[in-house]
């Protein structure tokens, strides 16, 4: 039987480096214009590939990133430069222009960024490479970390269905000036990666 103070340590974690709650209103800008049916398949579809990608990296990921040459901070950094292009797309409404000039093909934002980085990024990742370690070689303790991130991961999902409610709450003037001020929290939030990872190399102090 796991360490019930180790599951409660991995739910707390978990739950404050994916953050669901603050990912619902960067869901409800990220996917702006998108029908309902079209926003419910883009969300489950970002859980999954979320889950999947965080259950991978979980178990050998750390070996993986080794293998292929990559290191965790240079992680940060791409994944922290890729989000920082989507937050300018979300300051200078990109996606709704480009939307508006091809209404027959949404743009689909559920493998990036909602899948990667916003709720498996490089944070979360090397989360579940941590805790996993901390299990060592107890099978239930590494199940019981995989069904904490699963549980997550879900409570993104469900928040996500609640998308609708809050645009219609919000209106279009309000969803507008909520996707600028998140896209101005999203740069924010991929500098932060950016940082971390230079941080990390010796590259700026901690």
């Amino acid at each position: 039987m796991p360490d019930p103070t180790f599951l409660i340590a991995a739910f707390v974690t978990l739950l404050v480096v994916i953050d669901p709650v603050s990912l619902a209103p960067l869901f409800v800008a990220l996917t702006q214009g998108m029908s309902s049916a079209q926003r419910r398949a883009a969300g489950l579809r970002a859980c999954v590939i979320a889950a999947g990608l965080l259950l991978v990296f979980g178990l050998v990921g750390e070996d993986l990133l080794r293998f292929i040459g990559i290191s965790m901070p240079a992680f940060q950094i791409g994944g922290g430069v890729l989000l920082f292009l989507t937050a300018l797309d979300m300051l200078f409404d990109r996606r709704t222009r480009r939307r508006e000039g091809h209404s027959d093909a949404v743009e689909d934002p559920s493998v990036f960024p909602l899948a990667m980085p916003l709720i498996a990024g490089p944070g979360a990742m090397a989360a579940m490479i941590l805790l996993i370690n901390q299990a060592g070689r107890d099978w239930g303790a590494i199940v019981a970390v995989n069904l904490i991130m699963l549980g997550v991961v879900a409570l993104c999902f469900v928040l996500f269905l609640a998308a609708g409610l809050i645009e219609r709450a919000l209106g279009r003037t309000g969803t507008m000036v909520v996707t600028r001020l998140l896209g101005m929290l999203l740069a924010a939030l991929s500098v932060q990666f950016v940082l971390d990872g230079l941080a990390a190399v010796g590259a700026l102090p901690e």
